[in-house]
């Protein structure tokens, strides 16, 4: 079988078993698609099956170690490791109606979080449930929190791969969970975070 013709067949198979699936497109309904929790095609995988472009780059001096940029603009979360070193994350971002930035610190770190729908989303979308234990493979948040502040924001994990990249949440910065574990389990308490549309890639 020739390399051209096992990737027409793959791409087949993969569209016909996910393509007009809600739970592809959309996890939970929250860009205005209908959550249904027993469509979910995705089989909870948690996040597990994408890879990750994660990497060591060089990076601005002026930021201490520790200190966590989250780069709006590069659609990157930027972790300083040391002395013009970081580690470089993809993230989902915002919609524009949700932008935001600013200086905070790390408030609390927490493993398997709950999630509880805004108001604001549950008026949009009426469907979604009340609330989801940690440790649901399609609980939105993913496997790790590290929240900012004293605002409703966090950085999480995501039951959602596929829109790693993209400009999607209502203002929590989105990882892989395997990206989101690695920089949990290197983050403390009181670390500084900054929220910046400014672009540090070339």
């Amino acid at each position: 079988m020739s390399q051209q013709y096992f990737k027409i067949v793959t791409t087949i198979m993969f569209l016909a078993l996910f393509g007009n699936s809600p739970a592809f497109s959309q996890t939970w309904g929250l860009g205005g698609i209908t959550w249904d929790k027993s469509s979910s095609s995705s089989g909870g995988n948690w996040g597990w099956g994408t890879k990750s472009s994660r990497y060591s780059t060089k990076f601005s001096k002026s930021y201490k170690p520790g200190t966590i940029i989250v780069s709006f603009g590069d659609r990157r979360l930027y972790h300083v490791v040391g002395k013009g070193r970081a580690v470089s994350y993809p993230i989902a971002i915002p919609k524009k109606d949700a932008r935001w930035s600013g200086t905070y610190r790390v408030s609390r770190k927490q493993v398997d979080p709950t999630w509880t729908p805004t108001r604001e989303m549950r008026v949009e979308n009426p469907k979604l449930p009340l609330m989801v234990k940690g440790g649901d493979p399609l609980n939105p948040l993913g496997v790790r929190a590290i929240y900012v502040g004293n605002t409703l924001y966090r950085i999480h994990g995501t039951d959602a791969p596929w829109l790693i990249g993209k400009a999607v949440s209502h203002g929590c910065v989105r990882m892989f969970n395997k990206d989101v574990i690695h920089l949990y389990n290197r983050t403390r308490i009181g670390s500084q975070i900054v929220v910046t549309w400014k672009k540090f890639r070339g």
